[in-house]
């Protein structure tokens, strides 16, 4: 265990911790409702810290980042927990019915292990700021070894907290559901505040870090066109139009049994993000020509991908071999 960051002190000994928009007043000897982070005599400490539930070495592509470092290999690793409660949680072994916090591991073997067999570290699988302090460690030590860092992440992370962790690493995926609509949120994934997750993002904007967005679209729930157009638009207004977006299909698990999100409103998602002006659109979870990446400027294929892989990269130092257009690929960390 370690004491927690982001928490104040309340009468009694509640505490109130300050990691997501929840923002649980947890009485003494409590955890909140994550169930990982708790109230021992007064002080919030972390459960999770310095213990890993889930490791694997991933392609980039898997998270899905398409133009943060492609083709390459990502040391994924994951803690016990999440901020929501998705009722279609594909993780829902570790995230919500997980029965033990995983193995021991420390920062510096975790590095070790990345820099020996990947080229940088994913904290996935699972909401990742919940274990703000180790994740925030693990990513110092990275950097020393200039291996980069990213985060999958819900978004649900209060500013305060996603600042923090926004100084420590490169990259972040934002991953919507429903194209932000708050009433799905509470209904589907106990989560009020909803609205706030836009917030978060805003806060990765400012302190500069990589930003890609997925959207996963569930049959019935998220198929609404207004809706899509909106989260675009504000996708468009407040990330830039080189924003990669993916519309993610929904597949029936835990809790919500619906058939695969329809193909014909994914690629109607498609077609309303680029008349909203995003340049760079994927449809996620199917397969075919939707993942390739082609230039902005003339239509030029770049990256040719097969499900999860890069298969063929087709770019000169980030531009486009036809027309020279600069493609908004991170290939390199900052000094």
């Amino acid at each position: 265990m370690k004491e927690a960051s982001f928490y104040e002190k309340l009468n009694d000994k509640k505490l109130r911790c300050r990691l997501c928009w929840r923002m649980c007043v947890i009485p003494e000897g409590k955890t909140g409702f994550c169930n990982v982070r708790k109230n021992i005599n007064g002080k919030l400490f972390s459960l999770i810290y310095g213990k890993i539930i889930s490791a694997a070495i991933d392609p980039i592509e898997k998270k899905p980042f398409y133009h943060f470092f492609p083709g390459s290999n990502s040391f994924s690793i994951a803690f016990a927990g999440c901020t929501l409660a998705c009722k279609f949680c594909c993780n829902y072994e570790i995230s919500q019915e997980w029965t033990s916090f995983g193995e021991e591991k420390g920062g510096n073997e975790i590095v070790s292990i990345a820099k020996r067999l990947a080229n940088g570290i994913s904290f996935t699988y699972t909401e990742p700021t919940l274990g703000a302090e180790f994740l925030m460690e693990i990513a110092k030590l990275a950097r020393k070894e200039r291996l980069y860092t990213n985060i999958v992440t819900n978004g649900y992370t209060s500013s305060e907290a996603a600042g923090e962790i926004a100084k420590c690493i490169d990259a972040a995926v934002v991953d919507f559901k429903n194209s932000g609509n708050k009433e799905l949120y509470l209904k589907l994934s106990s989560a009020p505040h909803a609205e706030k997750i836009f917030d978060t993002v805003l806060e990765y904007k400012r302190k500069k870090i990589w930003i890609e967005i997925t959207n996963l679209i569930i049959t019935k729930y998220g198929e609404n066109e207004s809706d899509v157009r909106k989260f675009c638009k504000w996708i468009y207004d407040n990330l830039g139009e080189f924003t990669p977006v993916h519309f993610l299909r929904y597949f029936p698990s835990y809790k919500l049994n619906l058939p695969p999100t329809p193909l014909k409103f994914l690629e109607k998602c498609y077609e309303i993000a680029k008349e909203e002006g995003l340049k760079y659109v994927y449809l996620g979870n199917i397969s075919g020509e939707y993942g390739n990446t082609y230039c902005h400027e003339c239509g030029k294929l770049l990256i040719k991908r097969n499900g999860f892989f890069s298969v063929e990269i087709f770019l000169k130092n980030s531009r486009c071999p036809e027309c020279g257009a600069k493609i908004p690929i991170i290939y390199k960390l900052k000094n």
